[in-house]
């Protein structure tokens, strides 16, 4: 199989291992990566944490070209990759202490956002992290002409997608108990979101 390749995530492979080597802690066992995509990312950040339990995920059609990469390049650290489509799938009853999220609040509809939040919610413990690297706009602004475009095309292909706005992410994530430690500015446009569990109330 010929494994398809991300130039994005190429580009932001290193920045955002940069963010995680100031997020992760040694005490950190369990992350789980929601939306794998190519798997470009695991391949490259998961031997960085030798001693963390690494959980890729995607969507059904996304899933044999995943696995195919973790299975040829993949640290021994990265689980088996499984199928999780947000408003279809659960996350395993288990608990995560990072949970990562690449590119995909633009994809997803802002319900699927949503659930997303409110899933997370009960898998993390009080000081589980959460990190969501995309673009954003603020004050009902986008941060550059190329994210204008960039979400344009993205309607275009589907009504239910698009930029989302920073402030309806922030009062999601509060609703369902987190706080925002730090927004990293990121290339490309981009940022990376970095949010707290507050309290662990045992949502299922």
């Amino acid at each position: 199989m010929e494994l398809p390749h991300s130039p994005s995530a190429e580009r932001n492979k290193e920045p955002i291992l940069e963010v995680l080597k100031k997020v992760i802690r040694p005490e950190d066992q369990r992350l789980l990566e929601v939306g794998s995509g190519t798997g470009q990312h695991a391949v490259y950040l998961a031997p960085f944490f030798p001693k963390m339990e690494w959980q890729p995920t995607e969507v059904s059609e996304n899933l044999p070209a995943l696995k195919a990469r973790i299975k040829e390049e993949g640290s021994p650290n990265i689980k088996t990759p499984y199928r999780m489509k947000v408003g279809e799938d659960d996350f395993p009853i288990r608990s995560y202490d990072v949970i990562l999220t690449i590119n995909t609040f633009h994809i997803m509809s802002w319900k699927e956002c949503k659930t997303f939040i409110k899933l997370i919610s009960g898998r993390l413990q009080e000081g589980g992290k959460v990190l969501i690297y995309g673009p954003f706009n603020y004050n009902g602004k986008f941060t550059a002409p190329t994210n204008e475009e960039f979400d344009k095309t993205l309607r275009e292909a589907n009504p239910q997608s698009g930029i989302r706005a920073f402030e309806d992410v922030i009062s999601a994530m509060f609703k369902n108990e987190f706080e925002l430690v730090k927004d990293y500015e990121m290339p490309a446009n981009n940022r990376l979101l970095y949010f707290r569990r507050l309290k662990f109330t045992g949502k299922r």
